[in-house]
């Protein structure tokens, strides 16, 4: 059975109003990455930290989906476990746009989790409260459910298996700074990209190789929400032969 594996990225999202961390605008201009997004920079100052999440999830609070995410959802609904939906935003569009299963690889932003016996739960927008205990031990060494630099990433272990099992690489709106897209596309006869930018690849070594859509089969070079009619279309012809 022909499974397709679709990672997004901040570029998925950014036509939502959702600045994305690293372009221009983006939150790194506005925040040090190393005290809001970092375990040294939470351990330092936890009410810093805290603060950065609680306005992030009120802000959530107005965005709506656009049409990339609605394709998904689309996708998704009609050919259900056949769509690995794999995102490394934190945000909630997908689901608000009707997505049933999506694994959030870097955490979810509307969640709290205990750092005492690992409960995760949904707070919805609302700022976490000084006093905020886990509903599940009491215990009050509450935190952001949301991935910091220098911890591990548990949910990656489903980009293995998502690999194994599909056949169509999908990455749209991500640029391979954290996850190397170019590694992923390499594992796949067929591939694409839904990006506007077309950005040079960049080895481990440091040594600039050439332009990421070359390494893939089909580039869309257009914004997540223009390409969502053609991604959609394209999926449903791959996965319908």
């Amino acid at each position: 059975m022909r499974k397709v594996f679709i990672l997004s990225g901040a570029g998925l999202s950014a036509e939502s109003g959702i600045p994305t961390f690293r372009d221009s605008g983006g939150w790194w201009e506005k925040y040090d990455v190393m005290q809001v997004c970092s375990v040294q920079g939470w351990q330092e100052n936890r009410a810093l930290v805290t603060r950065f999440y609680n306005e992030r999830r009120a802000e959530l609070k107005q965005k709506e989906p656009n049409a990339a995410h609605h394709a998904i959802a689309k996708l998704q609904e009609r050919f259900g476990e056949r769509i690995w939906n794999l995102t490394q935003n934190v945000d909630d569009l997908l689901e608000k746009a009707g997505c049933q299963k999506v694994i959030h690889l870097h955490g979810t932003l509307r969640d709290l989790r205990c750092e005492a016996c690992g409960h995760v739960w949904d707070i919805g927008y609302r700022a976490q409260r000084e006093d905020e205990r886990c509903p599940a031990c009491a215990a009050a060494s509450v935190r952001h459910n949301i991935v910091m630099f220098g911890e591990p990433a548990p949910a990656y272990r489903y980009i293995k298996r998502a690999v194994d099992e599909s056949a169509l690489f999908i990455a749209i709106g991500t640029s391979g700074d954290v996850i190397d897209i170019v590694m992923l596309a390499s594992d796949f006869s067929h591939s694409i990209l839904v990006d506007p930018k077309r950005k040079m690849y960049v080895t481990s070594f440091g040594s600039h190789e050439r332009y990421i859509d070359e390494y893939f089969e089909t580039y869309l070079q257009k914004r997540a929400a223009e390409a969502a009619a053609e991604l959609e279309e394209r999926v449903t012809a791959f996965l319908s032969r």
